[in-house]
């Protein structure tokens, strides 16, 4: 089955870019001639030459980082992108959200959704849809959420995940709290899962365990493609038990649930998140010997659900991407409430002082607009805080 990915704004692009030349690199390493074609057939179709074609629709309101992207995908020789795969104009929407999803989402909503139906009737069987986009600019939240929505009008029974890179806690816009409430208020209500990738977290990861000196977003797309890579790889390709991936790390098998030593993001002093679920994708040699039970310790997960229940594996001999062991978490728990809890904060002070409301209000998001997003999150808020 296939999978369809939406490029949206410059964040998106830039990311689902490494995101293809990680899965082509990891399906064209692989020594397994089935996985190899399946991994291919998941995220690339062949055309006429017999070059790999990313099943993908790419989407700026500004041209320069789709042409690079489509330059840069052609240049490396083992796939590339379609002749006629991607929109973009010479009008920015620059980083307001409203102007986004009210004016460019609704006027170019017609060219969008016919790239889209154009590749999914290239799939024999589709999977689902990947929108990839930033939480806070303008063209990836804004537009971003205006083609999700479109994209559930039109594909009801199709499996839609919404990846999401959240901006640094410094901030690189001014109204991107604003952007990240309304976004993921939307979202909430549309996707079927959203993937969250911090950019502090990854800058961490660079500088920490990777040792590089010296940052740049391009480094922090790298590793945030090669994390979700690992996570798409194996979910979207074969069977329920069968393939599995990895953190950019060698790791040994004693793997550790989350709350480990040095691992805790809980809101009270030391404490382990409590979690929903928990995916955990091993994948390289003597992977069946791995021992996993830590992570199906009851204490981990919410009263009204079982560990059994709660916690899957997927465990597959096939390496990622060249590493001899790899390893990934996915989990559903309340390891974003800080950052959400802190992002809702300073998005409802600039609120309650009205800062910054008239450049959203003057494209046609009200006030109650704003408060229909709080409330929604405050539910989403109360109720991972209340897990027990």
């Amino acid at each position: 089955m296939s999978v369809v990915t939406l490029q949206l704004g410059q964040c998106g692009n830039q990311v689902a870019h490494q995101l293809f030349h990680v899965v082509c690199s990891d399906a064209q390493n692989a020594h397994k001639k089935t996985y190899r074609a399946e991994s291919c057939e998941r995220f690339f179709h062949q055309n006429t030459h017999g070059e790999l074609v990313a099943r993908a629709v790419l989407v700026d309101m500004e041209p320069k980082v789709i042409n690079h992207s489509l330059s840069e995908a052609a240049r490396s020789g083992r796939w590339r992108y379609g002749e006629s795969s991607h929109f973009s104009q010479k009008q920015g929407s620059g980083n307001n959200w409203a102007n986004g999803y009210c004016v460019h989402g609704p006027r170019h909503r017609d060219v969008v959704e016919e790239l889209v139906r154009r590749e999914v009737e290239r799939c024999d069987r589709l999977a689902g849809l990947v929108a990839m986009m930033s939480v806070a600019g303008g063209t990836g939240s804004g537009v971003g959420a205006y083609v999700t929505q479109c994209l559930r009008d039109i594909y009801p029974t199709s499996f839609i995940i919404n990846h999401l890179t959240w901006p640094y806690g410094t901030g690189e816009v001014i109204v991107q709290n604003y952007n990240s409430v309304l976004t993921l208020a939307h979202l909430y209500q549309l996707s079927d899962a959203i993937l969250v990738h911090e950019n502090d977290t990854v800058h961490r990861i660079c500088s920490q365990l990777l040792n590089i000196k010296h940052i740049s977003f391009s480094d922090v797309n790298r590793v945030i493609a090669h994390q979700l890579g690992s996570v798409l790889q194996p979910a979207l390709t074969t069977d329920s038990h069968g393939v599995y991936s990895r953190n950019p790390l060698g790791i040994d098998w004693q793997v550790r649930p989350p709350g480990g030593s040095g691992r805790s993001m809980g809101l009270t002093g030391g404490s382990f998140n409590t979690s929903l679920a928990n995916l955990l994708i091993l994948r390289g040699k003597d992977v069946y010997s791995a021992e996993t039970g830590g992570f199906e310790d009851p204490a981990l997960y919410t009263s009204w659900l079982s560990s059994k229940e709660a916690f899957n594996s997927w465990k597959s001999p096939v390496p990622f991407n060249k590493y001899e062991k790899s390893a990934t978490l996915v989990s559903n728990s309340q390891a974003l409430l800080r950052p959400l809890d802190d992002m809702v904060g300073k998005a409802w002070n600039m609120f309650a002082s009205r800062a910054y409301i008239h450049q959203y209000t003057k494209y046609g998001i009200s006030e109650e607009d704003f408060l229909d997003s709080f409330t929604s999150l405050e539910q989403v808020l109360s109720s991972y805080r209340h897990l027990c």
